[in-house]
């Protein structure tokens, strides 16, 4: 449940009894809220006790009379500006002093409520004064999230290409330079490490563009009727150069002639970047384990891996953008953090669910299930 806290400030014990009474159990919900909103009713006899509530409470909306004993509504609205702009006044007034209610709007009050209001009344007040004070946070909240994401961004991209461009200058300088002698066959380590590089950065540029067509909404998708058995064999020659370095045996097994409807692009995508991870965090020697089966009309893609497995810690952050975890046991692997964040939204195109299940040191499981029929 979401609470907003709305101050009332009158020196009237009826509206202050009866605007406590009509909010104290009224509720509103909204589609773009999951959780319902209700309030928090706080009261003040005088403006001097308004000024003590605000400082102490904060509340998120103010109903305020003006005419106060001791310092006047007008001053306290003055006072909220001033120090919390981001409060939402509504000023209460009678309808012989709409001059003066139209008067506090220029002076900073959201709104204002005459008196005498029926419950339905003040409720329509309170409800748009909390829309718009909701949309207000979201959208905050969504430029603050734009921001961090600007900036992990600009970092990720610092770090993966400035280093490896440096790495790459400094070994082509050796090579300029025939720092190694004259004999071609000693440049050839230098020459791996350059490529190992450019390959790293190649990663990060690619799952960068994918991210950013998934996020504009830009990739074009093309569903037809895609074949397991090809499916998984594209995958797995991409994977089996990288695989063979590590010593790592790749197993598949799927149902007989299975087909499903898809995207094969996006299916690639999920396919390389979970055999990709199963490859790059395994054990020398390991075994990666590729299945597709039907269940319930719907099917399931799994990757399973013997490698150095995550702590349940590290499973709970596996799918935010720009996520890496540092493994002892995984020296020298490199990544952009992009590439699990991808494939969960790569599911949720299909309203499908993925699960991890790791063990450290005990490899790790990835289930994807896709709730479309599939065909044998």
């Amino acid at each position: 449940m979401n609470r907003i806290k709305i101050l009332v400030v009158d020196d009237e014990f009826g509206i202050r009894a009866g605007i406590e009474r009509i909010l104290k159990n009224h509720t509103i919900s909204y589609p773009f809220l999951e959780d319902d909103i209700d309030f928090e009713v706080l009261i003040a006899e005088t403006g001097e006790q308004a000024v003590e509530v605000i400082d102490d409470s904060i509340p998120e909306i103010i109903l305020l009379d003006n005419k106060l004993p001791g310092i006047q509504g007008v001053e306290v609205l003055k006072y909220v500006n001033a120090k919390y702009p981001d409060i939402l006044v509504m000023m209460i007034t009678s309808y012989a002093s709409l001059d003066l209610a139209v008067e506090a709007t220029y002076r900073g009050a959201w709104d204002f409520v005459p008196k005498p209001f029926t419950p339905q009344e003040l409720k329509a007040s309170i409800e748009n004064a909390a829309k718009h004070l909701y949309l207000k946070r979201m959208t905050s909240k969504l430029h603050q999230d734009g921001k961090q994401i600007r900036f992990q961004f600009l970092s990720v991209l610092s770090h993966e290409l400035k280093s490896p461009i440096n790495a790459v200058e400094g070994y082509l300088k050796m090579i300029q330079n025939r720092d190694l002698g004259d004999n071609l066959d000693d440049y050839n380590e230098v020459v791996e490490r350059s490529l190992v590089r450019i390959n790293g950065m190649r990663t990060l540029i690619l799952d960068l563009l994918d991210l950013t067509k998934i996020e504009t909404g830009s990739k074009m998708r093309k569903l037809e009727n895609v074949a397991i058995k090809e499916l998984f064999a594209e995958a797995v020659d991409t994977i089996t150069p990288y695989a063979i370095q590590k010593d790592i045996t790749i197993g598949i097994e799927h149902d007989d002639d299975m087909v499903v409807f898809a995207d094969k692009e996006e299916l690639l995508i999920i396919l390389n970047n979970l055999m990709s991870n199963a490859v790059k965090y395994n054990k020398t020697g390991g075994e990666v384990w590729l299945r597709a089966s039907c269940v319930n009309e719907s099917w399931r893609l799994q990757v399973e891996d013997t490698g150095v497995g995550m702590t349940k810690e590290e499973q709970k952050k596996l799918f935010g953008e720009f996520v890496r975890f540092k493994n002892p046991k995984a020296e020298g692997v490199n990544g952009s953090g992009l590439g699990l964040s991808i494939v969960k939204k790569m599911v949720e195109f299909y309203s499908g669910g993925i699960e991890v299940h790791s063990e450290p040191d005990d490899g790790t499981v990835f289930t994807i299930v896709f709730p479309k029929a599939c065909q044998e």
